[in-house]
């Protein structure tokens, strides 16, 4: 069996098209029409799934496609890694304590400011189509069509500018099609235009387009070198519950609802939510569903797998299901951008291909996100402008810049009150002398799904200091250069007295940079 994936895909790469287009500062001083901007996020795409970031588990031309024709990213976090609250970072440019969405629990408060109702006063068409996942309908968008809570896989039910619709297909397709429709049909096309396409995938429970089932059997990918990782010295790792051994669910997550109702999982809920995940099918899907599975679950049964034969057996599983739905993204990607090039639109609009977080892939045996460590915390960050930078940019960027720096690409004003910094100088080359060195972040999610206790950090270059509070209160700290997995928390050990001190004193000050009402003093221990 192959031990990593086959670069090769159904359809061809996009080749680079000829640009001889204006430079951003052009754009900004009047000399050419407002650049476009295509925005397009995943909901739980790992940079380490990105070919163009690391090419052990896939290949993703059409998405490198971006990089190789723009800029990548190699530093670029989230300010909190979970959905609504890393959507509500983009839209306001502000950490999640300043704009109010902290959590999943919350609503998004839609008539604060938002960069689409800045564009919008600067001229701009504004859309957003896919997942939104903030509770509240949006607001400043010229058109949206959006999935009800997380949408589902398979035959998604909308909601096209406030009323419900049920549309057939795979929702990587459809998403898509209501972008390059919007596009087409539905913008005024005398104005520029800001199009947000926010995709479900690769979201749980990695349902993959039947089309692309049977790709990848014969791969067999690697273990983490940490997939046994047993999170000594880290009590807030000991905590959590998204264990792919533990707590991966098999019939919701892994797909092994029989036709005979035999297996069942240790969580009736999820059960339930797996088959009926199977049920919003049609025959149609349902037939070349079965006749992918249906082997699998039979060969599963037999084998009666326990211990790390069974973990390991998740593993592959749960990887599987996890490229055919990347290779699915791919695909739509390179759609979006042939389509910008037939349409005389490449050359004049920013592309951004990013993720509302990281993802585990299995690193410290887990799914999910969550924490501040570097596989949830980090995210991948693409960007094409035309006349800008090829190649890649070092400096270290968060989801909050996104705001800014689509209104200097406008030419419209930065309210004060945007914490993020606009990275633009960045795509054109730039080396802006007082970039920041440092990162903020904060996590409230707890009690909660997944069990991970809240907690904030700061992070630089080369280290990584995280206080866990609240029902626990522990503080860990990392060198990153010697440590790049996580797995030592030397916090308070003999040596680390110098850079604690000066990694305390940073995160003091981001804390009052930002106006986090929860913080700590440097008195605390």
């Amino acid at each position: 069996m192959n031990r990593f994936p086959l670069l090769t895909l159904a359809g061809a790469a996009l080749t680079a098209p000829a640009l001889h287009a204006a430079t951003p500062s052009d754009n900004n001083n009047g000399g050419k029409k407002p650049m476009n901007i295509v925005y397009i996020m995943c909901d739980d795409h790992s940079y380490q799934t990105i070919s163009a970031y690391d090419q052990r588990f896939t290949n993703t031309p059409n998405i490198d496609w971006i990089a190789q024709n723009g800029v990548r990213f190699t530093e670029s976090f989230v300010a909190n890694s979970l959905s609504g609250p890393s959507r509500a970072c983009l839209l306001t440019g502000k950490h999640s304590h300043k704009n109010g969405f902290t959590d999943n629990t919350r609503t998004f408060d839609g008539s604060q400011q938002t960069f689409p109702k800045l564009l919008q006063k600067a001229g701009y068409q504004t859309c957003i189509v896919g997942k939104w996942h903030l509770t509240s309908y949006p607001t400043g968008f010229d058109y949206w069509d959006i999935l009800t809570g997380q949408g589902d896989y398979y035959n998604p039910t909308f909601i096209d500018n406030g009323e419900k619709v049920q549309r057939q297909g795979y929702v990587t397709n459809i998403i898509t099609d209501l972008a390059i429709d919007w596009m087409s049909n539905k913008r005024d096309k005398s104005k520029p235009f800001c199009l947000l396409l926010h995709h479900k995938a690769p979201h749980r429970v990695w349902n993959p387009d039947t089309c692309d089932l049977d790709l990848y059997n014969d791969v067999v990918y690697p273990l983490p070198d940490n997939f046994y990782d047993n999170y000594e010295g880290r009590l807030a790792a000991q905590k959590q519950e998204m264990s792919i051994i533990k707590d991966m669910d098999i019939v919701y997550d892994l797909k092994m609802a029989d036709h005979e109702n035999e297996i069942h999982s240790n969580n009736k809920l999820l059960e339930e939510w797996g088959r009926a995940n199977y049920m919003r099918m049609t025959p149609s899907q349902r037939a070349q569903w079965d006749a992918h599975y249906d082997p699998i679950i039979r060969k599963f049964k037999e084998a009666h797998l326990s211990g790390k034969a069974l973990a390991e057996w998740k593993y592959q599983r749960y990887m599987h299901d996890y490229m055919r739905v990347i290779h699915s993204v791919d695909r739509n990607v390179g759609r979006v951008i042939q389509y910008l090039k037939d349409n005389g639109l490449l050359e004049n609009t920013m592309i951004v291909y990013t993720s509302d977080q990281g993802f585990y892939m299995g690193e410290h045996g887990w799914f999910d996100k969550r924490f501040m460590y570097e596989e949830s915390f980090r995210t991948p960050l693409l960007v094409y402008l035309p006349g800008g930078k090829h190649g890649d940019v070092n400096e270290m960027v968060q989801n909050i810049d996104h705001a800014p720096t689509f209104l200097q690409l406008a030419g419209a004003p930065i309210p004060s009150d945007i914490q993020g910094e606009s990275y633009l100088p960045l795509l054109e080359g730039k080396k802006p002398k007082h970039w920041r060195k440092s990162l903020y972040y904060h996590y409230y999610e707890y009690p909660a799904e997944h069990s991970v206790c809240k907690h904030y950090g700061v992070r630089t270059k080369r280290y990584s200091l995280i206080h866990f509070y609240d029902d626990i209160d522990t503080w860990e700290l990392y060198d990153l250069k010697k440590d790049p997995e996580q797995m030592h928390n030397i916090y308070g050990q003999p040596g680390t007295e110098k850079i604690t001190r000066k990694l305390r004193e940073e995160l003091h000050r981001l804390q009052d940079q930002y106006d986090d009402p929860i913080r700590f003093t440097l008195k605390d221990n």
